[in-house]
Parts: C-alpha cells; structure tokens; sequence
C-alpha cells in the first residue's frame, strides 16, 4: 500500500521521461511502448549512510596526480581498451548480446584480480554459485581469493562488501539487482539508475573498481536508460559474431583513456585469448588476383590494422539496383556510388551492389572510403587490385581525396605487414617520413586514384 507523499507516475524505460499518465509514444525519445508505471516515495530522513562521505573544495595545486595508478590485469587487450590498466575506483559497464562471452571475460578478469590484488567479490543476479563454478572449472580457473555471491538485493550486496573489503566487485547483471527502498521491478528505470548511482558511490568511496554487466537491446545498444551511460566512467561493448571465433571488446566512452579503443579476443575451449595482431588475422584467408578486393589501412583508437574490404557489383534484373553493406555504413557506401556516378560517368544505378568488410569487424571511420571506392570499381570493371597494395583516404563529393590522421601508424602497419604500394591523400605526404622498402602514392582525386590503382 503507498504510504503519505507517494505518487504513482508513468516512467519510459529508454530515456526516463515521466508523465502523470500512460503514453503510447514517449514525447522525449519517440520510442513506443516504452512506459512503465513506478511509484515514486518522498526521502525520508534517516541515520548517515556508512558508505557517503563529507567533501570539501581543495585547492587544485594541492590535489595529488593519479594518472599512473593503474592496476593490470595481465589480460593485455582487456588493459587496453582500459586505457592501460584498471583505474582504483572506477565504475565500468560492459555490455553485450546475449551468448557473446561477457560472463566468461569477466571470470577470467576476476580470476586475474584475485591472484594479483587479493579479493574480489562475483555477484550475479542470474546464475548461481554452482554454475558459475563450473564455468570457471571449464575455463581452468582456480582463484582462492574469488568469492561468489548469488543475490539479487543490493542493501544485502552492500551487507556483504562490507564485511569482506574486496579489492574489486563484478555485478552480473545490474538490470537483475533491485533496491528495496524502491517499488518497482529490477530493471526499471527507477532500479537502473538507484543501483548504478549507489555503486558509483561505493567505488569512489573505497576506491575499490566495479564492474557492471548490462543487456543489450535488439537496436545494440545498452537496455534501460540513456542515463546509466552517463553515470558509469567507462563503457565497453562486447561485439562478435556467433559463427566466428573472434570477439571485439570496444570502449564507446572512457574518462580515463582514448575512446573508440579496440581489443580482439579469440574464444577457444580454455576461455578468451587476446589477439595481438588483428591485422594478420583479418588477412590471413585473403583471396589473390580476384576483383572487388582491396586492403584498407584502418585506424580503431591507437590501434592501426589492415582489413580486407570486398565489393560485388553484379547486373540487375530490375531498374533499380539493391544496396547492401555489412560491416561499412550502408548510407556512406551509397553516397560514394552517388559521387562516382555524376563526377566519373560510371553507370551503377542499374546494378545491384554488395560491400562486405571481411572478419565481422564493423569500421566508420572515413579514411575506409578510398578503399570502398576501389573496391566497387574493381569489380564494376572486372580488374583485379595489385594484392601488394593498401589504400586509404577520405572522399569526398567532390570527388577530392582529403587527408586523414594517423598516416605514418598506418604505412608503419602497412610496412610492418609486408605490403609495398601505398595509395593515400596528397595532403598527407607533406612532412611524413617514408619507409624506402614502400612505393607511396599521393593522390588528389579519385581519378588519380584509379590512374594509379588500375
């Protein structure tokens, strides 16, 4: 029964707009079907919290540096999409679909933390204590100092930290944890940000990192309010495809590090296995002599790799060609055949058109559209690339090549990789030091491209 001062309102679970009744559309977002009843309860006044703490304004020349404070894990892909290491106090979700290996990344993290720093607490609103045993069985982990706590109420989690001060806390999931404070159901907005805003006062008090497990939506992104994103330090999605082998660990934001950093995993029977050449594995069944491939230099954070980056273009049988694109962003694909056709003369419209980036790897950065380019010409005219060569550079309506960043990590990985011809933007040569084992191309336009390239 509500108590005086409550009110009932009607909550969206995707952006956490409130309205006194129920709406099929959220006025804020436009997402349908998305609100929820919640009971919202007037604070009541009670004894200190034990975890809050008094802070006062400091000097800023008095606050000591800590960016040199990091905790390794000994995973080296894991430390760094982190930025170098796990920062004392930091709050860090990652996500993921269903199946992908969130639970089985975190195990051996944990198992790692606790061999290095001591304690580390596991809790999981999912699974319980014997299932994530014979997880760990499976993977060969074996920690003495990993305890497991199957609960799903966060004044008893927080009973419980209390009393065994671990080093490090990993909550799977924070969509299955409820506060009792609050009336409605885990994995409401009200139990999404409650839960999220206590840990991240409990990791900045104890300096103590957390680790959040968070579902997905079927759009991608983070399940519950925007607002959980804004809260956490860093955000990590876990991405792969279920028929491969690889998996992707990407960080969308990080205060602590460079965002749109990238680790590669390889999933195997003992567990995830960091990848420290991605580039030779998305190389590594590179088909030779056959039209519509190319290698593209790409750049994922501070991390340079060469991709193989496939266009089909085959005769349709109606007047206007399908476009589709895995891997690329399909409208940035559709705007380059746009440009090639009204600056060059190409005649695509009537063809069905298929771009592929090989290894399940998705890129939007820019400096891919050269290589889109090359690609879609390559099998336009039935010509195959020299397999010796890597282009990139960003295109532009125009027709131009523009530069891009990063240029000598790129040729540096493309020398590294074995590859001797180089096309890039003009503008990019100025001032760059080249590799005398590589043949480097500068080019200003597209067309000077293909003078090059064909």
């Amino acid at each position: 029964m509500a108590g005086k001062g409550d009110r009932t309102v009607f909550a969206c679970q995707s952006c956490g707009h409130q309205s006194r009744k129920w709406l099929g559309k959220c006025p804020d977002c436009g997402a349908w079907n998305t609100f929820a009843e919640e009971r919202e309860r007037v604070a009541v006044r009670g004894p200190q919290d034990p975890l809050a703490r008094v802070n006062r304004p400091t000097r800023f020349p008095e606050i000591e540096p800590q960016a040199d404070v990091r905790e390794l894990t000994g995973l080296e892909e894991f430390d760094r999409v982190l930025g170098g290491g796990i920062v004392p106090g930091s709050l860090v979700l990652i996500g993921g679909e269903p199946g992908i290996g969130k639970s089985t990344l975190l195990s051996q993290v944990a198992d790692r933390l606790s061999d290095l720093y001591g304690t580390v607490l596991y809790v999981s609103g999912e699974e319980s204590e014997r299932q994530i045993k014979l997880r760990g069985e499976r993977l060969g982990i074996n920690p003495e100092s990993l305890y497991l706590l199957a609960e799903t109420n966060l004044e008893r989690i927080f009973v419980e930290v209390q009393r065994l001060q671990p080093r490090a806390i990993i909550l799977d999931s924070v969509q299955t944890i409820y506060s009792s404070k609050i009336e409605s159901a885990p994995g409401s907005i009200s139990q999404v940000r409650e839960i999220a805003g206590q840990f991240l006062l409990l990791a900045k008090t104890l300096a103590v990192p957390v680790f959040l497990i968070g579902h997905v939506t079927k759009e991608g992104s983070i399940a519950g309010p925007k607002a959980l994103e804004h809260i956490v330090d860093t955000v990590l999605y876990f991405e792969g495809e279920r028929h491969h082998q690889h998996r992707i660990l990407r960080a969308s934001k990080n205060r602590f590090g460079a965002a749109n950093e990238l680790g590669m995993f390889e999933m195997t029977a003992a567990g995830l296995v960091g990848v420290t050449n991605p580039s030779e594995v998305f190389l590594r069944e590179r088909p030779v002599g056959v039209a519509g491939s190319v290698v593209v230099a790409a750049m994922e954070g501070t991390r340079p790799m060469l991709v193989e980056l496939q266009a089909l273009v085959s005769s349709s049988r109606f007047g206007t060609g399908r476009r589709t694109a895995q891997g690329v962003e399909l409208n940035r694909a559709i705007l380059l055949v746009a440009m090639l056709e009204k600056r060059l003369g190409f005649q695509l419209s009537g063809d069905d058109l298929f771009v592929n980036l090989v290894g399940g790897i998705s890129i939007d950065e820019p400096a891919i559209d050269l290589g889109i380019v090359a690609a879609v010409l390559s099998s336009f005219r039935g010509l195959p690339l020299s397999p010796q060569t890597v282009v990139f550079g960003e295109v532009g309506l125009a027709g131009e090549v523009r530069a891009t960043s990063h240029a000598a990590i790129r040729l540096r990985e493309a020398s590294r990789m074995g590859f001797r011809r180089v096309v890039l933007p003009l503008t990019n040569l100025s001032g760059l030091a080249l590799d005398s084992q590589l043949e480097v191309f500068g080019v200003r336009s597209v067309s000077d491209a293909l003078d090059v390239l064909f």
